[in-house]
């Protein structure tokens, strides 16, 4: 691409004063296309586009890493805050496949409103008209009269998210899906019995649930229930797609590096206490998921050490809590050996075994023949990148992907899986996906 082709940005971020109580980030946010990500006390919201970058194919991660290097080094950034997550910002959503129909996008947005603990700030971006460096119109920062203003939310229709096949018959659609449960369960017994022959050592296999929502519907709600109850998961809304991970796949601050990996599941709802501290000693005990999770470690660990220095892992898998399930987890921290972007590393690392499989290669091309759909954006890469090339992403995990306005409604499907080694029960990993549907499914209901 031409140097004169290069968006010319300039981003000013000034602290955002209150008065009193903080008020709701999402509050901030478009009802029906939202632009947010939030952890606890921390997070953002973009409000409009200034750019919209897309890409695809196999070099999608780096394209999109070498064009934000050129955006960000002919910007002009103006911070007066200098937390993590303020300047210039891009949020970003990456497909799984190289083969998706679906384009992975950066967004600036052209205002940010953000929030660490007590201190929030407000960034503004504007771009320039090429070859004359003048605002445009599009683009020029909004005045203190025009700036962003928090909105009630609107009521709630709760709906429910079914298998594509009982959507079509529920309401005589054509589902966007050609996943069945039977199809679903017959791919996991073929999974095992090639891991069984030592095709591959392991694979992940998802289905998916749809459903239709008004095209009016005030997404906030469910986003706010994501942020409320998986106080541990990054919760996003990013061009339609919706969730809330507990995975983090890279962020780095200041050179220093950080990851979750998780791998090994049991589900927790529903159970009381005592059967809920068993079901955490069987995770921590079974071989199985242990072995599970032996690989999507060192898949991690293998693709990032020419990347990083210092690098260490949690002495032995944990169990991570939260609200739908029990995970076995490792945190990996390290230190950055080399510039390199936080969207080269997620390049470098994806996918992982977390959501491939062993070996990567061939695990992703059982998933494209037995799943027979394509996953979009699910356990692809979700996050931010700032000025520096810091930010932080996560797999595409607990999410659904919305469409856009038809005839009044919009289109909603949401995907869940997990990994296949040998000894995967059909019917156990059957319960685990429902497990993982849950915080969509919840979250969407009444």
């Amino acid at each position: 691409m031409p140097e004169s082709s290069v968006p010319q940005l300039r981003s000013v971020t000034r602290p955002l004063l209150t008065d009193g109580e903080l008020p709701e980030l999402l509050a901030f946010a478009d009802p029906q296309q939202p632009l947010y990500w939030n952890r606890g006390d921390r997070g953002a919201v973009g409000i409009g586009e200034a750019i919209r970058l897309e890409f695809s194919g196999a070099h999608r991660f780096t394209e999109a890493s070498r064009m934000w290097r050129r955006i960000a080094a002919a910007a002009n950034i103006e911070n007066h805050v200098g937390l993590p997550g303020t300047g210039l910002l891009a949020f970003g959503t990456f497909a799984f496949d190289a083969r998706s129909e679906h384009v992975s996008v950066l967004i600036v947005p052209r205002s940010i409103i953000g929030r660490s603990g007590n201190e929030m700030w407000r960034t503004e971006v504007s771009v320039a008209d090429a070859g004359t460096g003048a605002a445009s119109d599009t683009g020029t920062p909004v005045s203190n009269a025009e700036a962003p203003v928090a909105t009630p939310f609107a009521a709630w229709e709760a709906i429910e998210l079914d298998s594509p096949e009982a959507f079509a018959a529920a309401t005589g659609c054509v589902p966007k899906s050609p996943c069945t449960v039977a199809g679903y369960t017959a791919g996991v017994v073929e999974s095992v019995r090639r891991i069984d022959a030592g095709d591959l050592e392991k694979v992940v296999l998802s289905r998916q649930l749809e459903g239709r929502i008004a095209a009016d519907a005030d997404i906030r709600t469910p986003l706010a229930r994501l942020s409320a109850e998986y106080l541990n998961c990054w919760t996003f809304a990013i061009d339609g797609l919706v969730g809330s991970s507990p995975e983090t796949l890279a962020r780095v601050i200041n050179g220093k590096f950080e990851a979750r990996v998780l791998a090994g599941t049991r589900p927790r709802t529903g159970l009381t206490e005592v059967a809920d501290q068993a079901v955490r000693a069987e995770l921590l005990a079974s071989d199985k998921d242990q072995h599970e999770h032996a690989f999507a470690a060192q898949s991690v660990v293998t693709t990032l050490s020419p990347h990083l220095t210092e690098l260490t892992t949690s002495e032995a898998p944990f169990a991570l809590q939260l609200p739908n399930v029990w995970h076995l987890a490792t945190d990996v921290r390290a230190q950055l050996a080399e510039d390199v972007t936080t969207l080269e590393l997620v390049a470098a690392m994806h996918p992982t075994a977390a959501i491939g499989g062993t070996p990567t290669a061939e695990a992703v091309e059982v998933i494209h023949e037995l799943e027979q759909f394509d996953r979009g954006r699910y356990s692809g890469a979700v996050g931010w990148i700032d000025g520096n090339g810091d930010g932080e992403w996560v797999i595409a995990l607990r999410c659904a992907q919305l469409g856009g306005a038809v005839d009044g409604t919009r289109s909603i499907v949401a995907s869940a899986g997990g990994g296949l080694v040998a000894g995967s029960d059909p019917e156990h990993e059957l319960l685990e996906t429902v497990s993982k549907f849950r915080p969509i499914t919840t979250a969407f209901g009444a």
